[in-house]
């Protein structure tokens, strides 16, 4: 029997129509049920999905983008304007939109080589008997690249579900950058080394109200998306694993339907002995001629960098605080569709969810997520487009934790030279250990920066309650001060001279007339001169 043959005889389907290959934990009794796509959607669509309890954390946005975009996609060519609520409903709509294969094979987690597979494309030459690449365990073929295994153990799957492949697959197709040679990265991000970030405004609470509330917003904003991005109105091309790619050619993004599932590698799944593996080969181009986008695609999730006209790149400090504040209050990102309030209860508890990879030079730098919780007023502000004034308290807040930072940082260099003030420039290793003291600080400030935003925008006397704060930044910045003492010199002498001196440098910028923070100083001066005239004389 040749290789070819032996490919495509008893292939087990696993198909995401028809057999239970998805686990999830039930909402209303944390129960782990089993379920095909269509049970799923009609699961998400009850709010029924709390979980899903083999899905690792960087998975976690495309498998929410996926479901998002598929179901949209569905709903549109169906013609129905809000989610389906029979399984049956689902399946057909479904199964519709891949006519070419109305077996279903495009649904089946492995098929034929010459035939489409859920997420990987049919292979032209009908055999992949010649891919060099192998993959034996599903993390192996997920799109993280660890170094030297430091960050994650590779290659530690084997003895796993489907859902556990499926999830990598997903992963690997959707959000990959660019490794290396042959290995190109998907259209729906800011060059090979960006990330495809997951930015949206979200209900608190289970998948379902997040998945209903975006699929939603997808088929309402669906027009909008093509007029913006130059895109196929109508029978563009959706689901991109059902094309075949020889790995040469490229497919011109005007021919894309708005919200495209793509696909950036040519993978197949197989089943040999039982057990699943996987096997690739590299390609001479990307998938999609969308280069000179810079990830610019209508993607509901990516904020846009207006002043350079691309894609979010997400930085090595992840979603900081101050990241997070210009997404939500400033003016330099246009949020993408699933970051307006559209669709959404106002009943519900919302926040805003931020998740996304950052990658270096062929690696991967960690992923990260936030969110932030919108308070009542925040939430009023925003949806009304009113953003100038938290913009205002948002970047007041940023500059004042920064000049706070700044007087800890000169107050420490004193305590760690000895007391002595140093020349024009300190010496880097005395700079290098005074930011060791202040990341700390900061990171603090940025764990709780957003709650104390929202008491001052909900406070009844905001001045107070920024005064109130200001007070409770410089008594941190004084703690982290006083924590370093134990660092500083060791001598009784020296130590008195070194702690004194950066005390005094500490609070006499704060009380200063030229001080940066004008409200906290006018209040010290006056709390200073009532000391002094109830002081004995």
């Amino acid at each position: 029997m040749t290789a070819s043959a032996q490919e495509v005889e008893d292939i087990p389907r696993l198909s995401l129509l028809d057999e239970p290959l998805i686990r999830y934990r039930r909402t209303s009794d944390r129960d782990l049920i089993r379920a095909t796509l269509p049970q799923l959607l009609c699961a998400l669509a009850a709010d029924e999905v709390s979980a899903f309890p083999s899905l690792r954390p960087h998975q976690s946005h495309p498998w929410h983008a996926f479901l998002c975009q598929l179901s949209a996609i569905a709903l549109h060519s169906a013609k129905a304007e809000k989610p389906f609520d029979s399984q049956t409903q689902w399946r057909d709509a479904l199964l519709a939109l891949t006519p070419a294969d109305p077996d279903g094979a495009a649904w089946c987690l492995v098929a034929p080589p010459n035939r489409p597979a859920l997420l990987q494309p049919p292979v032209p030459e009908g055999s992949t008997v010649n891919w060099k690449s192998v993959y034996l365990a599903a993390d192996e073929l997920d799109m993280l690249v660890t170094s030297k295994n430091h960050d994650l153990k590779a290659a530690r799957m084997r003895a796993v579900e489907p859902e556990h492949w499926l999830f990598a697959l997903l992963s690997l197709q959707t959000q990959s950058g660019y490794p290396g040679a042959k290995n190109y990265g998907v259209a729906r991000m800011n060059t090979g080394n960006g990330s495809r970030p997951g930015v949206g405004i979200a209900a608190v609470g289970a998948w379902g109200k997040r998945w209903r509330r975006d699929t939603t917003v997808l088929l309402s904003e669906r027009t909008r998306i093509v007029e913006q991005n130059g895109m196929s109105a109508e029978d563009g091309l959706a689901l991109l694993w059902l094309y075949d790619w020889d790995g040469n050619s490229s497919l011109s993004f005007s021919k894309l339907d708005p919200l495209f599932i793509e696909i950036c590698r040519r993978i197949r799944l197989r089943v040999e002995g039982g057990i699943l593996s996987a096997v690739g080969t590299g390609t001479t181009t990307a998938r999609i001629n969308a280069k000179a986008l810079k990830g610019i695609t209508g993607d509901a999730w990516t904020p846009i960098d207006l002043e350079k006209a691309e894609a979010l790149k997400l930085q090595p400090s992840g979603f900081d605080y101050k990241l997070m504040a210009e997404l939500l209050f400033g003016g330099k990102y246009s949020g993408g569709v699933a970051q307006t309030f559209a669709g959404t209860n106002p009943q519900d508890r919302m926040q805003l969810v931020a998740r996304g990879i950052v990658r270096g030079q062929s690696k991967t730098e960690g992923f990260h997520e936030r969110s932030v919780p919108l308070s009542p007023k925040v939430r009023s502000l925003l949806s009304s487009n009113n953003r100038d004034e938290l913009a205002r308290i948002s970047s007041e807040r940023i500059k004042a934790i920064s000049e706070m930072r700044g007087s800890l940082w000169f107050a420490l260099i004193l305590l760690f030279n000895n007391g002595i003030q140093p020349g024009k420039a300190a010496p880097q290793g005395l700079k290098d250990r005074a930011s060791r003291f202040t990341k700390p600080f900061e990171l603090a400030e940025d764990g709780r920066f957003f709650s104390d935003l929202a008491a001052e925008v909900e406070s009844v006397d905001p001045t107070a309650t920024r005064l109130t704060w200001l007070q409770g930044l410089a008594a941190r910045a004084e703690a982290t001060l006083r924590d370093a003492f134990t660092a500083g010199p060791r001598s009784a002498m020296q130590s008195y001279r070194a702690q004194s001196a950066a005390l005094t440098r500490f609070h006499g910028v704060l009380r200063s007339d030229k001080s940066p923070l004008p409200q906290l100083a006018k209040h010290l001066r006056q709390q200073d001169s009532k000391s002094q005239e109830h002081a004995p004389s």
